[in-house]
Parts: C-alpha cells; structure tokens; sequence
C-alpha cells in the first residue's frame, strides 16, 4: 500500500496538537434517524469496526477529537466508542484501502458539517465526494443535504451526513458495501443473520438490524476481500450467541474462527464470512455504546 505522504501526516499532526487534545463531550441521548424496528427484534445489532492502521494513537485522537469518540473498556481491550459503533483498531500495514474491497465505507451521521469539514481541512485529509452547494447546503435528488465522504489515513473511507438534531457530534448509521449482486447479498444477510430486506431512502438495498444497518450498492466488477485492508471486518453484537452460532452452523454456515471466550475481555466471539468475502465477526459482551 502507498504510504501517507509526509506532509499530510505532519499536518494531521499538528492539527492534533492545536487541539490540545481535548475531547468533545458526549451527550447521554442520541437521536438517530431510522425506522422503527421495535416489532421485530431479532436479537443482532451492527456494533463494531476493526481497522487496520499504522498508527494507532494517532488515529484515535483523530476520531476522538474530530468526531467526540470516547475510550472504554473491555477487560484488558481498549476500544473507541461512539452512538451505536465500538472502533478496534489493530496496529499494522493494511494490504489496502477500504475503497475496492467489499466494505467500501462506514457512513455515520454528524450534528455539525461545516464544523466537520473544517475539521477535516486542517487535518488535510482527503474529501472525495461533497454534496455541499452555497446556496444553502441543497443535495442532489435523493441525497441528503450536507454530505461528504472523507478518507482518514490508510485508506479507511468515511461517509458524513448531517443531521441537525443529533445531541453527540457523531452517531452511527451505516456499513456500506459494494456487490456485483446487491439483491442476492441482501437476501443471505436475511437469511442467515436475520435481517429485515428494506431500503435507505427508497433506492439503496439495505439489510436492517435491531441497531443499525449493512447497504449495498451495485460494483461493476467483483470487490476484493476485507482480509487485511483498511477495514479489516465488521462486528454484530448478538443476544444469546453460542446458541446463535449452533443455529447457524447446523444451516451450513463455516465458521473462519468458532465460537469462544475472548482471553482478558469478558467478550463471546466468532467470525464468519459473507459470500463476497466480509468478515463478520458475532459478537456478545460488548461494553455499552
């Protein structure tokens, strides 16, 4: 993978110092813009992001000061949190962007864009789409108004919306993947994981969970494996997951990693793979978010 080129990495250094460190607080509530999904509770929820970076520290601080993610817990594994998402974040060379894998992005929403997208200039990171017009942050048809998709270092794709009436600065909405067959991929994450078929906004196929949502979006050709990139994997938090993975097993499904206790975090865990080659990993445990 390309390194981040030096100027870039000083200049999201020396944002971090202007900073000072200092953390934006969190509100206790969140209000996030979804459907209704109380009367079908399946018991799984999109929890979790691991990524794969060269420097730890220096990411986080990104999140934390960027966007008011805040440390916790689990056991002896320290992970970021924000509404609805935990971040682990592995210390290594990842073999690739998020972008040309199958999880193409985490899309979050954000209280403030333009205190975002300053934000995101100082630190010199690269912004690859803008829904921005200044004649009053207007979108294209169908899009929401104030939206962008920034790329943090190594490569690891963010997708911004805002929404005014968040109480947090940032709060999660979506994994965003890209298929060559949305429709088939929509319907295995229904059938094995018990999502609901729906859609965001009436056009993008999306796979809704008890918290949180998977969307897909058509690939003209066939994304690489998130093994090793940027986002390396996606966690669901599941309700009873030993009897869940004995469910699943007996429906054919292989496990990549079985189901079993986390050494030192008090957390369940297995990992599977989706038929385009997303890690998954089934997760119970998990500190609150």
């Amino acid at each position: 993978m390309q390194k981040q080129p030096l100027s870039r990495s000083l200049a999201i250094r020396g944002w971090l110092l202007a900073c000072g460190g200092l953390l934006l607080s969190n509100a206790a509530a969140v209000s996030l813009p979804a459907q209704d999904r109380s009367a079908n509770k399946i018991g799984v929820s999109v929890a979790l992001v691991h990524l794969i970076v060269r420097y730890p520290e220096e990411q986080k601080t990104l999140w934390m000061n960027m966007l008011g993610a805040q440390v916790t817990q689990s056991g002896s594994l320290e992970l970021l949190k924000l509404p609805g998402l935990l971040l682990t974040f592995e210390k290594g060379e990842p073999i690739g962007p998020s972008s040309g894998s199958s999880v193409n992005h985490i899309g979050l929403w954000i209280k403030d864009y333009a205190d975002v997208k300053a934000k995101v200039t100082a630190a010199q990171l690269g912004i690859s789409s803008d829904s921005y017009k200044a004649e009053g942050c207007a979108a294209a048809p169908g899009t929401p108004a104030c939206q962008m998709t920034v790329t943090f270092p190594d490569g690891i794709s963010v997708e911004f919306t805002e929404d005014k009436t968040l109480t947090t600065p940032a709060a999660s909405h979506h994994i965003h993947m890209q298929t060559t067959d949305p429709e088939g991929l929509r319907a295995w994450y229904a059938k094995t994981l018990g999502a609901t078929a729906g859609f965001r906004r009436n056009t993008i196929r999306a796979a809704l969970f008890d918290s949180g949502e998977v969307d897909f979006n058509p690939a003209a050709q066939a994304q690489a494996p998130t093994r090793g990139r940027a986002i390396d994997h996606f966690g669901l938090e599941v309700k009873n997951l030993e009897a869940f993975c004995k469910k699943l097993e007996a429906d054919g499904v292989k496990f990549d990693t079985p189901y079993h206790a986390v050494a030192g975090s008090g957390l369940k865990s297995a990992i599977i793979t989706d038929p385009v080659g997303a890690r998954i990993e089934l997760l119970e445990g998990l500190p609150a978010h």
